[in-house]
């Protein structure tokens, strides 16, 4: 065929069909600019040097043609991704992951500082096509000899100039020195100083050069506001935000069909209207839950980037990122959904602890910063849940007829010897306890840094000084109790990993987890006594080193944390003896 391809889409590209119905179902139409240029050249097997920033949606221009040249029968990594940071390893590890839903024995593997090396190293046994990591984890693995790039057909560095700004050029030409000469090389940078040119004349064999500026713009008239929240406190923070926010209708983005279920399934119990909006749902359930949102009889619709595909309703006035997109290209379309025909919306962007970097390359990617929200405090909350019932109150006895419960309350008061105080004050506890008045705090997380391998070395031993290890346990004097969890020592767990777990996802503060016990099939730890159910139950299923905790209390109580003597003082009147508390610690 002469005549250029006329298709503006992926299917122009001559991708696999696995590939380009991954490329369908994660709702991708028309490629970037940086796609369109990058992607041809690189499914031709030429080296590449692309200047493009954060959000033009580079990960996939190298990733898909990777993807195409995959051998799934080759068991020696065929692709390589170099990264500065963990944290964008794991986003592009994660990007590989969804483009090859349809492959079928398809692994990629993120190497990283940081973590116990036994996980890794079980894993690179198995096997995996592509490799993501940081270049010290590299280096470690190819020096150890469990890492071999014998079969590499694709080499790749994300964000150049950054991993050349943190010291990383000298282990970058090592690493180069250890691949195949016939592989193919793709280098991305945000920009081209001279130390990155020197790099691409010495290793890159005539590259196609292409630049691309970055175009993701928000829409003014949007709103947008940002909530650091542990995984666990979400659906809290969600009703909350919900109860004092006045909107008219609202989509709520999930990154999965399940959680569209789940979360619109609790909306629902909270008393809002809420509808699962995904990918399973055929289309005329998709029209029916659109009709009704648009005519008013839904107010919260809870989707998937790939549901909410030409999702145009004028009521809807807010968007909740309930997950945070991988991509910035994608939170621009979801915001995009309100704010329309010059209308102003408001857009919720929830952020764990351990996705604060994707915040960052969203502001960097939209050139604004998003705006920490407020969260409604329980006083807060509690007072318009108050104003809420006496205007219920007032509406109540102008609009209804009343003489029956007069003549009712009279006789409580007569017959049960009651004051009409009394009563009211009885019959309000009992209206209200689904929405009590007196609500508890959310707590917030702190900012909290994930320094990897190559970390100032006296703040990673500061952190060690002052951080939890096997002989210590949190400095306070709280009662705990211990637990018993179901990683170790075989697992390649460490103290480090199974606080930062905790605290991240159940919202606990490192200084309340007390002694870490690692065995070496299990672990022990010890937990603030009177912890909810709910943090118990969650904390089971939360993942450290590829293996799901199972938190199981022990019955014990733990024994009193070891804090330092105080100098040059004098034990209190009645404090306890050296003696006492030996015999205190051992009692169980």
């Amino acid at each position: 065929m002469d005549s250029a391809p006329t298709s503006v889409g992926f299917d122009r590209f001559g991708f696999p069909a696995t590939i380009l119905k991954a490329v369908t179902d994660l709702g991708y139409e028309t490629p970037t600019p940086i796609q369109a240029q990058c992607i041809p050249h690189l499914m031709e097997g030429k080296d590449l040097l692309g200047q493009a920033q954060t959000g033009t949606g580079k990960t996939a221009a190298f990733a898909l043609p990777v993807m195409s040249d995959i051998d799934l029968k080759q068991r020696d990594p065929q692709a390589l991704v170099l990264a500065p940071t963990r944290e964008l390893a794991l986003q592009v590890a994660e990007a590989f992951q969804s483009y090859a839903h349809g492959m079928k024995g398809f692994h990629v593997l993120p190497l990283y500082g940081g973590t116990g090396m036994s996980t890794q190293l079980r894993q690179l046994k198995r096997g995996a096509h592509v490799i993501v990591g940081t270049p010290g984890r590299v280096m470690d693995h190819l020096r150890r000899g469990t890492l071999s790039l014998k079969g590499l057909k694709t080499l790749v560095l994300d964000e150049a100039d950054e991993m050349l700004n943190m010291g990383f050029v000298d282990d970058i030409e090592w690493i180069f020195e250890q691949t195949p000469p016939n592989r193919r090389v793709a280098l991305f940078s945000a920009t081209m100083p001279k130390s990155i040119r020197n790099v691409a004349r010495k290793y890159l064999n005539n590259p196609v050069e292409i630049k691309v500026a970055c175009k993701t713009e928000t829409v003014t008239t949007i709103e947008q506001l940002h909530c650091v929240v542990t995984p666990f406190h979400k659906m809290d923070t969600l009703t909350r935000v919900l109860e004092v926010e006045t909107f008219e209708a609202m989509i709520v983005f999930v990154r999965t069909k399940t959680a569209t279920v789940e979360v619109a399934e609790k909306l629902e119990a909270h008393g809002f209207s809420a509808e699962a909006l995904n990918g399973d749902m055929n289309q005329a359930m998709r029209e029916r839950t659109v009709g009704r949102l648009k005519s008013g009889k839904l107010d919260i619709v809870v989707a998937t980037d790939v549901a909410a595909r030409g999702l145009d309703v004028e009521r809807i006035t807010h968007v909740v990122n309930y997950d945070i997109p991988y991509d910035p290209e994608a939170y621009v379309h979801r915001i995009g959904r309100t704010g329309r025909a010059g209308r102003k919306g408001k857009a919720l962007l929830f952020v764990s602890p351990r996705e604060r970097h994707l915040l960052k390359s969203i502001e960097r990617a939209t050139r604004q910063k998003i705006a920490p929200m407020p969260l409604p405090s329980a006083d807060d909350l509690g007072e318009h849940r108050i104003e809420q019932f006496m205007q219920l109150l007032r509406d109540t006895v102008v609009d209804q007829d009343l003489d029956f419960y007069y003549r009712l309350v009279s006789r409580i008061e007569n017959e049960q010897e009651m004051g009409v105080i009394d009563i009211a004050a009885a019959l309000t506890f009992l209206s209200q306890r689904e929405r009590p008045f007196v609500v508890k705090e959310i707590k917030v997380p702190a900012a909290k840094k994930h320094p990897d391998s190559r970390s100032d070395p006296r703040q990673r031993r500061e952190r060690k000084e002052h951080g939890k290890s096997e002989q210590g346990g949190g400095g306070d004097d709280i009662p705990r109790i211990r637990y018993r969890i179901e990683v170790g020592r075989q697992h390649g767990a460490t103290p480090r990993e199974i606080v930062g777990a905790i605290a991240n996802e159940a919202g606990i503060e490192g200084k309340h987890i007390g002694y870490i016990g690692i065995h070496d099939t299990h672990s022990t730890v010890d937990l603030p006594e009177g912890m909810p159910k709910e943090i118990e139950k969650h904390l089971q299923k939360v993942n450290v080193c590829g293996q799901q905790l199972r938190l199981s209390s022990t019955g014990e109580k733990a024994a009193p944390p070891r804090g330092q003597k105080p100098k040059g003082k004098k034990p209190r009147a009645g404090a306890q003896k050296p003696g006492e508390r030996k015999r205190t610690k051992n009692r169980d």
